[in-house]
């Protein structure tokens, strides 16, 4: 990996929230390389609710790009398993038709590395790189409802 690929330190570093996970803060590291403003998990949606209104099922999407007006979820799951996900956003698309939300899978990660020369096993290790970009996850299974 060359000095050029790496996503440089940024300002924003100094006050950088406390990322639930490696990925997400390699995803905010290359929206400031870019220059595009971000909020990490602004706004819980209510997905499912009790009888008294207490929130049953939410979702909060790890970042918000306020430029873009969409909203981000990072998943290094692996693909048979980003089903509970994909419900939670279809959820969300159904309840809160005017948000846009883009789920950010392992193989998209993955393809994103790559191009940026970040595909090293150290700085990639989380999400099942190796020393080597190979073929990628099947996202078929994504994609299937649950019963």
């Amino acid at each position: 990996m060359t000095e050029e690929n790496t996503p440089p330190s940024s300002p924003r570093d100094e006050g950088r929230p406390t990322f639930s996970h490696p990925a997400e803060e390699e995803f905010a590291r290359l929206l400031d390389f870019y220059g595009l403003d971000w909020q990490y998990e602004p706004r819980t949606f209510v997905l499912r609710a009790d009888k008294q209104g207490r929130p049953i099922v939410a979702c909060t999407p790890d970042f918000y790009l306020p430029e873009q007006d969409l909203y981000v979820e990072v998943t290094t799951v692996r693909p048979k398993q980003v089903r509970r996900k994909n419900r939670k956003i279809r959820w969300l698309q159904e309840q809160y038709p005017g948000v846009s939300i883009r789920l950010f899978k392992r193989s998209d990660f993955r393809q994103l590395m790559a191009k940026h020369g970040l595909d090293d096993d150290q700085r990639a290790a989380w999400i099942g790189l190796g020393s080597q970009i190979g073929p990628l996850d099947s996202d078929r299974d994504d994609e299937e409802d649950e019963a």
